[in-house]
């Protein structure tokens, strides 16, 4: 565990939006997430696409959320586990909506995309990266994307902002930590070498391939991560709080 790592710089994590949603998903932790780690800086951020079974009866994202708020549970949706990104989604689809559908658990994406390919599940909402394959060929559709911004490798998808659903705007984002307590020095050492890594022509390339945006330098540094880490975990608790859904 890194809270137990000796803080010398030479122990680190790198993990991902799910860091913010345990803050209040697990409420007996036996750390805490604001103050026993030091954030070292972003490393990439990844939208999720809002997707759903083959002949669903929506023909863009409005009436797409039209569907969940008039079925409700009657629909079914996929998601990987409280913690995953994919559930936090969920959670914001789920709010946006003002309607709940049922949620189906899978131990990760890829059962959770074929049952929705086979038209066993009604919705999902996961990372670009695990979808696009499915949504070139044509096995699957996208009716937004959860990015600020539309994505180059799939520029027919809108934003959610551009379907009129600014709420729904989130990314799957990885972080580097160290244990609290690492020296100043060694922070700023590691820092400077992730932005340095981040700036590679070859990296750079293969986050693209993934439709993953590499952090700039200014989210991989640890003054905005700092910031960032805090702002997430306050903006998940809300959210997860409202709907009940706790992991103890």
């Amino acid at each position: 565990r890194l809270t137990q790592a000796r803080p010398d710089g030479y122990v680190l994590m790198m993990t991902n939006i799910g860091m913010a949603a345990s803050a209040t998903l697990y409420r007996r932790l036996p750390y805490d997430v604001l103050t026993d780690f030091a954030p070292l800086g972003l490393v990439s951020d990844a939208a999720m696409t809002f997707i759903a079974r083959p002949g669903f009866p929506a023909g863009n994202f409005g009436e797409y959320l039209a569907a969940l708020k008039q079925q409700g549970e009657g629909l079914n949706l996929a998601t990987a586990g409280l913690s995953s990104a994919a559930n936090l989604c969920a959670l914001l689809l789920h709010r946006t909506a003002g309607a709940r559908a049922t949620v189906v658990v899978f131990r990760g994406t890829g059962p959770a995309i074929t049952e929705v390919m086979a038209g066993r599940i009604d919705l999902l909402c996961d990372q670009a990266t695990n979808t696009v394959p499915f949504l070139r060929d044509g096995r699957l559709r996208a009716f937004a994307v959860t990015s600020t911004t539309r994505l180059p490798g799939l520029p027919d998808i809108p934003t959610t902002a551009e379907a009129g659903f600014p709420g729904l705007t989130m990314s799957t984002w990885h972080g580097l930590y160290a244990p609290a307590g690492t020296p100043e020095p060694a922070q700023e050492r590691i820092s400077a070498a992730l932005r340095g890594a981040l700036g590679e022509a070859r990296l750079r390339a293969r986050f693209a391939d993934l439709l993953t945006e590499p952090a700039t330098p200014e989210r991989a540094s640890i003054a905005f991560h700092r910031r960032f880490h805090a702002e997430e975990v306050a903006r998940w608790k809300p959210i997860i709080e409202a709907a009940g859904q706790f992991a103890d």
